[in-house]
């Protein structure tokens, strides 16, 4: 049974006798040059269906489709050891790291997306189990889908049981409910959310694991020439049944960068995709990634986030949470329909 540590590059000498690296592809069995899944309108198709204990370490995957939205109308699944419900349920461009059915060129330790022009995926999440692994797609587009895509996992006699499953949440709220945002003056200071009941919620889960982090997408609903900067709120976690609670003091802290940034960066753990236009307007994507700093639970955790200070703003805001955790796990509530998943693109609303 092989124990194996995070650093990869302080165990890259290990000889590992009892493990065999394998690969699930999309290549042409033919030994033509056809490497890819077609996926017709609104089919699904498995493309991964492991038997037995392992691990997958990396996914890379690349789409062609003429649906401008097809990175929100693909859908991702993921189950481990015959569970009833996925683990990972979420919008395939959003899996990846960027939000706003866009792509970017970008890189972290867990998630990347490369040239050309963004379009290039990679997860290098750790996805343990130990009877069984499926991975399938869904295409919600009325469009045919071209997938070309890797699976790349170790081969084991047995799992260790410390390991918990991966699982990833997507969330939408469209456009988040704030206060009258546009006939009150913004209290950035001194208004109070005592409760913190109306806070953006980026995830939850019963049982024992830890959280690893997530992505924030941004559609910035406002158009003035004020200072119009969409963050100011602070993350709030709990942590079994409240024994724990994390208060951090606005969005760019979280999201380790400091003073309303406007500038695109990326670095291992934390950075900004998409940093929105001129006064923070558009679309905006931030991510922070818990890998060297794992939030654990051992009964229950919320992640929640202010929109805005005290949950004055309403913008459409998405996100994806990635953690991992015992199973069995609780069902995620309902997978948005594909016109609940799509991007605004309409005119943003004007500021009177």
């Amino acid at each position: 049974m092989m124990e194996f540590g995070f650093n990869s590059l302080s165990n890259l000498a290990q000889i590992r006798k009892d493990v065999k690296r394998k690969r699930i592809s999309s290549y042409d069995k033919t030994g033509a040059n056809a490497d890819f899944f077609t996926f017709k309108g609104n089919e699904i198709r498995g493309i991964c269906n492991i038997e037995g204990a392992g691990m997958i370490k990396h996914i890379w995957m690349t789409i062609a489709s003429g649906d401008p939205y097809y990175l929100r109308k693909t859908v991702i699944r993921m189950w481990w050891d015959n569970e009833e419900h996925p683990s990972v349920e979420c919008p395939i461009g959003d899996f990846f790291g960027v939000g706003h059915a866009l792509t970017a060129n970008f890189w972290s330790l867990p998630l990347s997306m490369g040239p050309e022009d963004g379009k290039g995926f990679n997860c290098f999440f750790p996805m343990p189990f130990s009877k069984r692994a499926r991975i399938e797609i869904e295409n919600e587009s009325d469009t045919a889908l071209v997938v070309y895509f890797y699976v790349d996992y170790e081969e084991y006699a047995a799992l260790d049981s410390t390991y918990g499953r991966f699982h990833v949440f997507w969330n939408r709220v469209n456009p988040c409910e704030g206060s009258d945002y546009k006939k009150k003056k913004v209290e950035f200071n001194f208004k109070k959310n005592p409760t913190h009941e109306k806070d953006y919620f980026v995830m939850d889960a019963e049982g024992e694991g830890h959280f690893v982090g997530f992505h924030l997408d941004i559609h910035n609903l406002y158009e003035t020439e004020k200072h119009n900067w969409p963050g100011e709120g602070d993350d709030y976690i709990e942590i079994d049944d409240g024994e724990i609670i994390l208060y951090g003091t606005g969005t760019e802290d979280y999201f380790c960068t400091s003073w309303c940034p406007t500038q695109y960066y990326c670095s291992p753990y934390f950075g900004i995709p998409l940093p929105g236009g001129k006064n923070w307007s558009g679309k905006i994507s931030y991510y922070r990634y818990h890998i060297e700093d794992p939030i654990y639970f051992h009964k229950n955790i919320k992640v929640k986030i202010e929109h805005g200070h005290a949950n004055q703003r309403s913008d459409d805001w998405s996100s994806t949470a990635y953690w991992y955790q015992t199973e069995p796990h609780q069902k995620f509530k309902s997978f948005p329909v594909v016109d609940d998943r799509l991007p605004r693109e309409e005119p943003k609303e004007i500021e009177p």
